[in-house]
């Protein structure tokens, strides 16, 4: 997440109002993964199977017309994007940085959520958070905003890289400032910064809640999380994690949060204590689903434990945060060490595990990647299927069965028709039988991975971080459909929505169709 890059780019659409027929099963996709189960999977069909990205015109940055293969549209982003986009009610919301100012009030580095037309890219609004300045491992240089938004109705509640839970209007400042948060210029000037004047371009926020201030974390390196919506309740994840001299500051803050969705007044935490139990920090999110009858709200601890949660029901009668009750536990890793972790960091041969991909839920059981943490642990790592029906520590009685990867995973798995994908962050991609753990094949890439992989239309879409961006047959053959090299690393997962193939790279966001039906 430590990357510094001066690049100046700029924001264009090439317009195409034509509107074509919409496949069948055309829908938004207005959070990461499937709705509650997070499931990197979509109904989208007649998506493209190969696609070439435009030239930029090396004066203006504008996409040249006529260039590219199946692109609708392109759009300059910051100078670092590891937002994955999300797509609601006609529009694009992504997360980037400040590499590129649509408002020259706004110099420097920042966190950016961007929102654009689904039409055609054009520009509607951003919120601009100013940076953590007083320790960069709060805030990590130029990394920007990194959390995928969530969206319900008009609103969209995100954590901003600035460890705050954010509801914002969808439709920003252009229907007028909604309360009760009204001070929008002065979130927006730095410190010691007059407020800045609040435009028909900026965001409208409805509330804030500092996961710092309210609840005591301290995130390391940055926020990200992927909120969950369950009814009238907010699940987002702090990122709690080590300081600056990778020593754990908040071992008492919760890894959890679960806020009243209309006022983000904070109803209940975790109780877990994980925080001297991790080695880096905790950047996955929350996951639901049900088990014999019974829902639960699932949770990838960065101790590489799985954490099944009853869901809150109601805003606690004593008017007090409650805690939520823990309904089991699954350790991925039981042999690893339990106590002083900070002694095993940078030990690559053996040491604590993490999770950071998030736990999916698909027919009553927990697909999920665990492992050595990616910068400072162990290079072993597997891919994990739990029964989700148990209670108590169900680290013996709950797993299905375990599968061996070569790297740590950052990646969501995407399970369809009987099979799980997966890549690990050497840059492979797994294809397994989801009954058995069953390996079908393995295809190599070249670059690490950080996203996850998208399966849509008979397709596994992925991209890695040397930009090579590839498509692969689903099913039990491996076969390469195409593949092509970006402009920039792809860090963000690859989305579909409404036809189209969304797809964000270091400094561009490509809207992908089949142009030729």
């Amino acid at each position: 997440m430590r990357t510094i890059v001066r690049t100046t780019v700029l924001l264009v659409g090439v317009a195409n109002l034509l509107a074509l027929p919409a496949p069948l099963g055309a829908a938004d996709q207005p959070q990461w993964g499937q709705a509650w189960s997070r499931n990197m999977v979509s109904d989208e069909t007649g998506l493209p199977d190969s696609f070439e990205p435009p030239e930029f015109d090396p004066d203006t940055g504008e996409m040249v017309r006529g260039t590219g293969k199946n692109v609708r549209w392109a759009v300059r982003l910051g100078s670092v994007s590891y937002g994955t986009p999300i797509i609601a009610s006609g529009k694009v919301l992504v997360g980037t940085n400040n590499g590129f100012p649509r408002d020259a009030r706004h110099q420097g580095d920042r966190g950016v959520l961007m929102c654009l037309g689904e039409a055609d890219g054009k520009f509607l609004w951003q919120l601009v958070c100013p940076k953590l300045a007083r320790d960069p491992y709060l805030d990590w240089t130029n990394i920007g905003i990194c959390s995928p938004a969530s969206v319900q109705g008009d609103r969209i509640y995100i954590v901003g890289n600035r460890a705050e839970v954010l509801c914002l209007d969808l439709d920003g400042q252009a229907d007028g400032n909604d309360g009760p948060c009204v001070d929008e210029g002065k979130r927006m000037a730095r410190r010691s910064q007059e407020p800045l004047a609040v435009l028909k371009t900026d965001a409208d926020i409805i509330w804030a809640f500092d996961m710092m201030a309210e609840v005591g974390s301290r995130q390391h390196d940055g926020c990200h999380c992927s909120v969950l919506i369950d009814g009238q309740f907010v699940y987002a994840g702090t990122s709690n994690g080590v300081s600056n001299t990778h020593f754990g500051p908040a071992p008492e803050a919760p890894s959890i949060v679960v806020l009243d969705k209309t006022s983000g007044r904070l109803l209940a935490t975790d109780d877990e204590h994980l925080a001297p139990r991790i080695i880096h920090s905790m950047w996955s999110s929350c996951a639901a689903g049900k088990a014999s009858g019974r829902e639960l709200i699932v949770f990838g601890g960065g101790d590489a434990v799985v954490y099944a949660f009853e869901p809150l029901r109601g805003p606690p009668a004593d008017g007090r945060p409650a805690k939520l009750r823990t309904v089991w536990r699954f350790d991925c890793d039981p042999d690893a060490p339990k106590k002083n972790i900070l002694n095993w960091q940078d030990k690559r041969q053996e040491g604590p595990s993490t999770i950071i991909g998030m736990p999916v839920f698909s027919g009553g059981r927990v697909y999920v990647t665990a492992g050595g943490d990616p910068w400072h642990g162990k290079r072993e790592a597997w891919l994990k299927c739990i029964d989700a029906s148990g209670s108590g520590d169900i680290t013996r009685s709950g797993q299905v069965w375990s599968y061996d990867l070569s790297r740590h995973s950052l990646s969501t798995p995407a399970v369809r028709d009987g099979l799980v994908y997966v890549a690990d962050s050497s840059g492979q991609v797994h294809c397994v039988d989801a009954r058995t753990g069953k390996a079908y094949w393995v295809h190599k890439l070249q670059g690490g991975i950080w996203a996850s992989p998208l399966v849509a239309d008979g397709k596994v879409y992925i991209g890695t971080i040397k930009g090579d961006f590839c498509v692969l047959a689903a099913g039990k053959e491996k076969r390469v459909v195409s593949q092509v090299r970006l402009p920039g690393a792809v860090w963000a997962s690859p989305v579909a929505a409404n036809g189209r193939l969304y797809v964000v790279s270091r400094r561009h966001m490509f809207v992908v169709e089949q142009m030729d039906k």
